[in-house]
């Protein structure tokens, strides 16, 4: 039998990466740059994440376990936010500066942070899959008191914490703000806010870099939920973000519903598939017996089928902000 509250808990932790790169794709294109290298800064800062908190963990030795717990997560933390900032800003380069096409430059950037990643991954731990254990921001959890609350245990989480936060800052600063609505106003008009005396190019880097912050929240979640890297952990991560990005209608709320949906199908995917296991040998149920019926392909299948399926359906209906990956020029007197 679906252990509801179970799924419910996982669909929100499995949200959670998702949510970072949605909002870090938010944050961009409200500035006029299209993110497709979210899965590059997911990746990258995952590999950061995993690598600085071992390192941290070697460095400080096992003689103090809880100051490793502490600063390891945190030195970790640091390098994949760097790590992040410092992909994003490649991108900014790229399109602000140079005016590149936004889409190739994405891409340009995942395939070097696949590569770059998988080839430090051998050089550092010397294996071509995964590297070693890593500290993890797990043993931050704080437990539930009551011991028939357990189940909520993994929601009590400090990068989910952070995650919320960075949603409510992205709102607070996107709608309440000067800045906020510079930002917005560069990605819609930006001809008409430069004549107002605004710099496009300082809020385009501003929103693609602050955007690629939020999206290392993503890989530092992914490498922490696992306690190690694995090579391409992030596996299409970046551009479901996107699907959610777009579904969300470029706004932190809309955007964290529509990750909310596709955390909730792979929850269900996961779910099935563990039904479908147990089901082989006999169902008890009905979900089980239906289960038993659906190829596992389908099962696993599933979350990408919703994406196309929600993007089909959606997509036309959503409008980007005008100027949502157009290169600014300034018009000569």
């Amino acid at each position: 039998m679906m252990n509801l509250p179970a799924v419910g808990v996982s669909a929100i932790r499995i949200t959670m990466p998702y949510a970072a790169g949605a909002l870090g794709g938010t944050l961009s294109e409200r500035g006029g740059v299209v993110n497709i290298a979210l899965e590059g800064i997911m990746l990258g800062s995952a590999f950061a994440y995993a690598t600085g908190s071992w390192w941290m963990a070697r460095y400080l030795g096992a003689s103090d376990a809880a100051t490793v717990a502490v600063v390891a997560p945190l030195f970790g933390l640091g390098l994949a936010i760097l790590t992040g900032f410092a992909l994003s800003l490649l991108h900014a380069i790229a399109c602000v500066t140079f005016k590149a096409d936004n889409i190739i430059s994405g891409l340009a950037i995942n395939i070097l942070s696949l590569g770059a990643t998988n080839f430090l991954l051998k050089r550092i731990f010397g294996s071509a899959s995964n590297s070693e254990q890593c500290p993890s921001f797990r043993s931050w959890q704080v437990l539930a008191p009551d011991s028939a609350w357990a189940v909520l245990n993994p929601l009590f989480h400090p990068l989910i914490l952070l995650t919320l936060l960075a949603f409510v800052g992205a709102w607070f600063l996107l709608y309440r703000t000067r800045f906020g609505l510079r930002l917005r106003a560069v990605g819609e008009n930006p001809a008409a806010a430069d004549s107002l005396g605004v710099s496009v190019a300082f809020y385009r880097y501003c929103g693609v870099l602050l955007g690629g912050v939020a999206a290392s929240l993503g890989g530092v979640w992914l490498a922490s939920d696992q306690g190690l890297f694995s090579s391409g952990m992030t596996n299409g991560r970046g551009y479901t973000a996107l699907a959610a990005m777009i579904l969300g209608k470029w706004t932190p709320g809309g955007a964290a519903a529509a990750c909310l949906i596709f955390g909730t199908a792979e929850a269900f995917q996961n779910q099935l598939q563990v039904l479908h296991q147990g089901s082989s040998a006999q169902a008890t149920g009905w979900l089980a017996q239906l289960a038993s019926g659906i190829p596992t392909q389908a099962i696993q299948a599933l979350p990408y089928v919703l994406t196309i399926l929600v993007l089909a359906g959606f997509v036309g209906r959503a409008t980007p902000p005008a100027a949502d990956g157009v290169p600014y020029e300034k018009e000569s007197e």
